[in-house]
């Protein structure tokens, strides 16, 4: 089934993005259901709960971006070797990123254990909404290691092309999650806790099943073997050069996530940060299938990078985007169409139930910038395929510094539209950065086929 795969990522570049962007697609979209199903218990605790768990989004992004990042890094890495039909190195550098991950995991949990209550508190988190930010919170970053391996090592799969066992993984997580979450929150009153909790016992047993594969069962095209690790600094160099921009993608969005909420805590208070909170995990479950199939894209122009082949290169990145707008496209209009009764889906209980026109709102407003999204995500993940992970964070920068964040300011505090600003200031941002981010990647494709003279 390994070769296969591989076979797969050497051969017609359409056919390979296709059949390695569906399995990510499902995996992606069960992911996103996985946060969908918190935010439907979660609701059940009140308005204060559901503002709390927001003030932690922006560090959750830091922490779930720095584990796909590292993981990207990897398939980056062992895509362009196994596209240079180097089995040794694809293998080292797979040896070489679980390192990566164990070494990250630890410094990360502890770096934002010590500093989670005065960051929350910078937010604009306060009283009883701080109590449940930290309580949400502290598990996530005591039990880090089970999200950076999770995530991480499903990069080591997609690096071969083995991306349906990675789906695989994600199906139990999300069966495991829905079960744990009710449990955790209510029968055993954990609260804002218990979906923490659910989340990292769920993360715990999706790494645990990939590294069987990988170190036990060993039917992957990778051979690791830890008894005869040696670190070597040029292979995590090689990682290190996608998966820290690739990191950094996710630290800079939740920087200007945090802005974001500061933003919104000072027109909307607690009711802007829910109804926020709560369109943003749609919004989220939105762009999956979009970040699939970036992660194919990934995949596919590494190998064709590997083997110096430009045209398979340019072919990657076409299809990838037309498969992005597509998708992108239908998933706006049904945001839009549909945004009240989605919006009931999160806001059920009598408590909430005054969020469903503000949640509405923020998907009638937020949810067009897909019809462009979809060719700007590719063209990230494109940068990111073939090693040249600065440039998705210099669009990542582009995207959410020079263009949402201005816009943003300008809309609420000059406009004085408010909360309807910052939607605004979402939408138009990210839709001029996306269509910039795509004539730039046909820019570096025309290069690289120059140099590689095809």
């Amino acid at each position: 089934m390994t070769n296969k795969n591989v076979e797969l990522m050497r051969g017609e570049p359409e056919k390979a993005v296709k059949k390695l962007a569906i399995p990510i697609m499902i995996s992606m979209i069960l992911t996103a259901l996985y946060n969908i199903v918190d935010g439907i218990w979660v609701a059940g605790l009140g308005q204060t709960a559901i503002a709390g768990i927001g003030f932690v989004t922006p560090i959750f992004m830091v922490l779930t971006g720095a584990s796909v990042g590292l993981g990207n890094g990897a398939t980056s890495s062992i895509s362009r070797f196994i596209g240079a039909k180097n089995r040794d190195m694809a293998t080292k550098s797979a040896t070489q990123a679980l390192f990566i991950f164990a070494l990250a995991s630890i410094i990360l949990s502890i770096i934002f254990f010590l500093i989670q209550r005065p960051l929350l508190e910078s937010y604009g988190a306060s009283g009883q909404t701080l109590n449940e930010a930290i309580a949400y919170s502290t598990p996530l970053f005591v039990g880090l290691f089970t999200l950076m391996f999770a995530n991480g090592c499903s990069g080591i799969l997609r690096g071969e092309g083995d991306m349906k066992r990675s789906m695989y993984v994600v199906v139990i997580t999300v069966i495991l999650n829905a079960l744990l979450d009710p449990i955790f929150i209510y029968v055993f009153k954990w609260g804002s806790a218990g979906a923490s909790l659910a989340t990292v016992v769920s993360s715990a047993i999706a790494a645990i099943v990939i590294l069987y594969w990988i170190l036990i069962k060993k039917d992957t095209y990778i051979d690791i073997n830890l008894k005869y690790f040696v670190f070597d600094s040029k292979i995590v160099k090689d990682i290190l050069k996608v998966g820290i921009p690739s990191s950094f993608d996710m630290l800079i969005m939740a920087i200007a996530m945090s802005i974001i909420l500061i933003v919104i805590s000072m027109v909307g208070g607690d009711y802007g940060i829910a109804t926020f909170t709560t369109g943003q995990r749609l919004y989220l479950f939105a762009i999956m299938p979009l970040t699939a199939i970036g992660s194919a894209v990934i995949a596919v122009s590494g190998s064709a990078y590997g083997a110096r082949n430009g045209d398979y290169l340019s072919r990657t990145h076409i299809y990838g985007v037309k498969m992005g707008l597509t998708v992108g496209i239908a998933i706006a209009i049904i945001l839009v169409v549909f945004s009240s009764q989605l919006a009931t889906i999160f806001a059920y209980t009598p408590e909430t139930a005054n969020l469903v026109p503000g949640i509405a709102q923020y998907l009638q407003l937020a949810s067009p910038c897909l019809f462009f999204t979809g060719m700007g995500i590719p063209s990230s993940f494109f940068y990111q395929g073939i090693g040249k992970g600065l440039y998705s964070l210099m669009f990542t920068i582009l995207r959410e510094i020079i263009f949402v964040l201005p816009l943003i300011l300008l809309f609420v505090f000059v406009f004085n539209w408010n909360l309807v600003g910052v939607w605004l200031g979402l939408t138009v941002g990210r839709s001029i950065a996306s269509i910039l981010n795509y004539a730039f990647a046909r820019y570096e494709i025309r290069k690289t086929r120059i140099k590689f003279e095809n």
